[in-house]
């Protein structure tokens, strides 16, 4: 039986220079294999964090079920924003935008548009 300890005779000592190159890989392995852990750990830190927000705003400000305008009022649009509801509507030749409370459906103001 052969000694492990001791050296095949067909197999070549690697010269400087390989072993240079050899080193340098390693190195350039080693440093992109970190730099990908440390990028997964920043991806599950961020889902982390974004999971364990429990402050949903999912309309919790509008809980009105209808608005009321004018019999034979049509709406041209409507806009939710910062707690209100505005609604523009045209009635005839005349268009006014109505503005409404989003929880207790009240209207708050009226606005006639006129043209110069």
């Amino acid at each position: 039986m052969s000694d492990p300890q001791e050296k095949d005779k067909n197999t070549a000592e690697l010269t400087p220079e390989v072993k240079t190159v050899l080193n340098r890989a390693r190195k350039s392995f080693f440093v992109s294999i970190g730099l990908l852990v440390v990028g997964l750990m920043a991806v599950g830190a961020a889902l982390v964090y974004r999971s364990s927000q429990n402050e949903a705003k999912t309309g919790g400000d509008y809980v009105i079920t209808a608005l009321k305008i004018p019999e034979g009022g049509e709406v041209v649009s409507a806009v939710a924003a910062d707690g209100r509801v505005t609604v523009t509507y045209k009635l005839g030749p005349m268009t006014s935008v109505r503005v409404f409370d989003g929880k207790s459906g009240e209207m708050i103001r009226e606005i006639p548009v006129v043209s110069e």
